[in-house]
């Protein structure tokens, strides 16, 4: 019984080293998957994935509110990257102002190098530097939810994002962004607006309304909201500035061709313009490629004063032909509102029938007539420029 002893123990002590073994070769098998992927780098292709689906171009984030005032960040971004960062909106006024200045171009460095929202405050300007990060991360987050649309792509390439001059008023700077999709005005929001005291009521019922109007009436002809005249007119030509940039799809083309007409004569002016309405009239098909000449030019002249308000008007020119005309802005409030909805329809209808600023005053409304034609012209002698 004892020499038996020993020769069991050996043999316990050999099916245990086996069965360690076995539970060793077991379990290598489920480590060698993890280090594959580690070696692969497992982060990278969500990376990649990211990168490819982050829209190219300028996207501006969201206004974030600050104890000091709102700011708001845009980037400019390329093959995935941040290649630009700027302040929209930044604290003003009292010592605001050094922070800003010494904040936010440090802010707007560090989010190029990061290349993310993950960013350090910078001293001494805490607020704006919270400010600053939420409005980067609204901002990124755009850009990769535009990038990333898959079925509509066609759709999403198209539709672009065009901010305004920012216009100072008597209460302050109004600007305005508004993203078109063909010619269309899709979306259109205040990037700046009035604020402090009552202008922050005024603001906060004003710019939704603006903002709606802009985007049914798909230009900057659009009335004034009661009790926010001067927000509104900044408003209008802050929109106005956005939607004179957008037009970028024809190049310059024959600007020879349609130099000539500028001051073309009256005669030959009204037959075109006619044929150019009655083939508008009839819904397409008769106008040859000159109605769909892809370097269409629109032109906006400046603001003439009157005695009543403001006219300005703006032109579409195809063709060595003025398409279509539109008053931007016109004499508003009281009687003028009667008489620019009068005045302004015909006036519009007899610069596309002249072809020229050559056209008869509306009776009753010579001001006006005589403000439109005014910048009627000016809008005229871009067309060769």
């Amino acid at each position: 019984m004892k020499k038996s002893h020993p020769i069991r123990r050996a043999m316990l002590a050999t099916a245990a080293t086996v069965s360690g073994i076995v539970l060793v070769l077991s379990l290598k098998p489920a480590s060698d998957p993890s280090s594959d992927a580690s070696a692969q780098g497992g982060a990278s292709p969500q990376g990649g994935a990211e990168q490819s689906a982050v829209q190219d171009g300028a996207v501006t984030g969201a206004a974030s509110k600050t104890e000091y005032g709102p700011v708001q960040v845009r980037v400019t971004m390329s093959g995935g990257k941040i290649t630009k960062a700027e302040a929209v909106q930044k604290p003003q006024g009292g010592r605001s102002d050094q922070i800003s200045a010494d904040s936010i171009p440090k802010l707007n460095q560090a989010a190029v190098t990061a290349g993310s929202a993950d960013i350090d405050a910078v001293s001494g300007a805490t607020y704006t530097s919270a400010g600053y990060k939420k409005s980067l991360q609204s901002a990124l987050d755009k850009a990769a939810q535009s990038g990333g649309g898959g079925g509509s792509s066609s759709g999403s390439a198209q539709a672009k994002t065009v901010t305004g001059d920012a216009v100072d008023t008597q209460y302050g700077p109004v600007q305005v962004r508004v993203t078109m999709a063909g010619d269309k005005i899709t979306k259109a929001e205040a990037v700046q607006m009035p604020k402090g005291g009552r202008s922050d009521q005024i603001s906060a019922n004003s710019a939704p309304k603006l903002n709606q109007a802009a985007v049914t009436a798909g230009s900057a002809d659009i009335d004034a909201v009661s009790g926010a005249s001067y927000t509104s007119a900044g408003y209008k030509k802050s929109l106005q500035s956005a939607l004179d940039k957008a037009p970028q799809s024809g190049g310059g083309g024959s600007a020879a061709g349609s130099g000539q007409a500028g001051s073309g004569s009256g005669s030959s002016g009204s037959g075109s313009g006619g044929s150019a309405d009655s083939g508008n009239d009839g819904g397409g098909g008769g106008g040859g490629s000159a109605d769909v000449a892809p370097d269409a030019r629109v032109l906006t002249g400046a603001v003439a004063e009157t005695q009543y308000g403001p006219v300005q008007v703006r032109i579409t020119y195809n063709g060595g032909k003025i398409t279509k005309a539109e008053a931007v802005q016109k004499p508003k409030g009281g009687r003028s509102d009667q008489v620019s909805a009068n005045s302004i329809p015909k006036l519009n209808q007899a610069a596309v029938t002249a072809g020229s600023a050559d056209i008869d005053a509306v009776s009753g409304a010579s001001y006006t007539s005589a403000g439109y034609k005014k910048s009627l012209q000016n809008a005229l002698d871009q067309v060769g420029g």
